[in-house]
């Protein structure tokens, strides 16, 4: 079966790269970069470019996009460009050469509004079923471009799944603040709790949706890892989050003293993979509690593929003082 990945210059493109052969895939990337795993380079905005991107294509996924970084860079013509008529060309595209399945990578900010709360009040469970709430055009376009899919599936009978992946990007969060009072390596161990997902789960995702698609035609699913909490528990997490962690993974309390890292004061949202796992048969490997254990030895809790894969950035240049730019 030949695969077309998009976007496979990036994380999970490479990462999708690696991987398919070994699981006894052709994978052919297409990318507006060059790169060792990129045979096609060009936009996806670019009809004729996807045309003949898909000669040949059993099947699509589509890791392609703008991401949240590139808000401030890129205009939102551009994010429309890329995540909306990218996606839109792929999917005419790909009925037009009878794949057999089509697999978008989403994200959990399309939730945009829905997955906070304000400080001290309940954290947010939130499920496939809570409504997105977009709060910028990074937002708008991802949800725009999962329900072209829902259309073309509808519309064509093209089997898509759409996988909503919280974070599992290794460069340093966006959010300054956040720098400033966490270590790196503290922070995103404090993420696997409730929003992160490590990239070798993600994969694993990716190819059981590539096998479940036909059966399962349609379906959205978060890709997040598996949280020690349960929804009764998001009161707690809104107003003293280190209490409930001590009581669900009691040995990050010795591993956390030791480096003298902080747990979050409050945690505003958790993501429920349960679907996932039930639909696709997911069984992700990396979460806290495994971060946990990783810390008795070693301050390293990455995946042999993340490190493989190593880190990207979102832009070629530094602002002043910033690793980001600044609305």
């Amino acid at each position: 079966m030949k695969i077309l990945v998009t976007g496979s210059t990036g994380h999970l493109g490479e990462a999708l790269m690696r991987t398919l052969p070994l699981s006894g895939y052709e994978a052919e990337g297409a990318d507006i970069r060059e790169s060792s795993y990129t045979r096609h380079i060009g936009s996806i905005a670019d009809r004729e470019f996807v045309r003949r991107c898909m000669a040949g294509v059993d099947a699509v996924m589509h890791t392609a996009t703008l991401h949240k970084p590139h808000v401030v860079t890129h205009s939102r013509q551009e994010f429309v460009d890329v995540n909306i008529t990218g996606t839109l060309n792929l999917l005419e595209e790909a009925v037009a050469a009878r794949v057999h399945a089509f697999i978008y990578t989403s994200t959990t900010s399309a939730f945009g509004a829905a997955l906070t709360s304000a400080r001290g009040q309940a954290a947010a469970w939130i499920t496939e079923d809570v409504v997105p709430i977009p709060r910028n055009i990074y937002g708008v376009t991802k949800l725009a471009a999962e329900n072209l899919c829902e259309l073309f599936h509808s519309k064509f009978s093209l089997p898509c799944l759409v996988l909503r992946t919280s974070r599992f990007f290794p460069e340093q969060d966006d959010d300054a603040a956040l720098r400033a009072a966490y270590e790196d390596a503290n922070l995103k161990a404090n993420e696997f709790l409730h929003r992160r997902v490590e990239i070798e789960d993600v994969v694993s995702a990716h190819l059981l949706a590539l096998e479940k698609a036909q059966s399962l035609a349609f379906g959205r699913y978060i890709i997040s890892a598996t949280t020690p909490f349960i929804p009764a528990d998001c009161g707690e997490l809104g107003r003293n989050a280190p209490a409930v962690v001590a009581r669900r993974v009691p040995a990050y309390l010795d591993a956390y003293t030791r480096r003298k890292w902080k747990m979050f004061p409050s945690i505003d949202r958790v993501y429920d993979n349960r679907r996932a796992r039930t639909d696709l048969g997911w069984q992700p490997r990396y979460d806290f509690q495994w971060v946990i254990d990783r810390l008795r030895d070693s301050n390293q809790f990455r995946s042999a593929l993340a490190l493989a894969v190593g880190s990207k950035g979102y832009h070629p240049e530094r602002f002043g003082e910033e690793l980001y730019p600044v609305e």
